[in-house]
């Protein structure tokens, strides 16, 4: 083992932000080197009509509530916008951040509030989300990866939805360590009432508050604030899992596909950083610039100054640097 990759694996001790060693879990986000593909042909994409249906149903209502936002009032549209940032922070500050990757530690309120925006993304429940996160850092690119990139932009940005899993990918989800996510009451509550939180927080709530504070019309309150809101939010998080993964440089990991992508960070809260990300999944801020071009890390900054968050990990400028010039690309960073 080199200097640096010694050093490295110190750092990956997790230290909290007051420089505390935190007790660890094992970690279930680092690649797993050990996985080899099965040999012999694919099994056969098998497709899910009704996921298809329905994806495509909504991307059509998406594009005529775009028709709709000219004939939304300002407020309609702010409302909009608040909904789509509440609901990213959902999956950016909850689902990823905190429960998938442990990066930091939150309080109850604030885990239930992030339980509320994450059902709002409706984006499938936390428990289902994390697990499936873990998988696809540990096997990414591979079979086990839920929306392995290396087949192709569409399949990774929408097509893995639209088909049955990989056989690798159920197998290595069963036996993912998620004790941490079954023991989370906030995560099991949710999960046991998912249906009814979504349909009250992803629809309800963004189509009835316009409507019923400033009179805007249910029609445009659905396709807008509701449908539209949701469907950009979708997006915006599917292209870290197909844009991040094919366009951008690799200063910190050129071995691996994960890239940082700029327009993804804007449109994700900060997810774009992803090669950041994959090389130190653990640092609660998924970038080594702070809150540049990154809402959830603000987020996150803010709540543990109000005292709602704590213990938040980060990587050494000493650490960053000495994996740079041990594996990065030689190009510019995203900072």
């Amino acid at each position: 083992m080199t200097e640096a990759e010694a050093l490295e694996k110190k750092q990956q001790q997790h230290k909290a932000s007051n420089g505390n060693v935190l007790p660890e879990a094992p970690r279930e986000d680092m690649f797993d080197h050990t996985y080899k593909e099965k040999e012999g042909p694919k099994p056969p994409s098998v497709i899910v009509w009704k996921n298809v249906f329905m994806m495509t149903l909504l991307h059509i209502g998406a594009v005529y509530g775009m028709c709709l936002v000219p004939s939304a009032s300002t407020l309609t549209l702010l409302w909009s916008l608040l909904c789509f940032v509440i609901s990213a922070l959902g999956v950016t500050a909850g689902a990823h951040r905190l429960w998938s990757h442990r990066s930091y530690k939150a309080s109850l309120p604030l885990k239930i509030f992030l339980g509320v925006a994450n059902s709002m993304a409706f984006q499938n429940d936390i428990y289902e989300w994390a697990r499936d996160h873990r998988v696809h850092h540990k096997y990414s690119e591979t079979d086990a990866d839920p929306h392995n990139a290396v087949r192709g932009f569409f399949f990774s940005h929408i097509g893995w939805l639209m088909v049955r899993k990989h056989p690798d990918v159920i197998e290595k989800g069963r036996k993912l360590e998620v004790h941490d996510l079954l023991a989370d009451k906030v995560v099991m509550f949710q999960r046991k009432y998912y249906k009814a939180s979504v349909l009250l927080m992803c629809f309800f709530v963004p189509m009835f508050v316009p409507w019923y504070l400033w009179g805007e019309s249910l029609w445009v309150a659905y396709f807008v604030p509701a449908l539209l809101r949701y469907t950009l939010v979708l997006n915006a998080t599917w292209l870290v899992n197909s844009a991040a993964h094919m366009w951008g440089n690799r200063p910190y990991d050129h071995h691996i596909n994960p890239r940082e992508n700029k327009f993804v960070a804007f449109s994700a809260l900060g997810e774009g950083f992803h090669n950041y990300h994959h090389t130190f999944p653990f640092d609660y801020a998924t970038s080594e610039f702070g809150i540049k071009w990154n809402i959830t890390t603000g987020f996150i900054d803010t709540m543990c100054f109000l005292g709602l968050a704590k213990d938040r990990k980060r990587v050494s400028h000493e650490v960053v640097e000495s994996r740079i010039q041990r594996t990065g690309d030689g190009r510019p960073r995203s900072g």
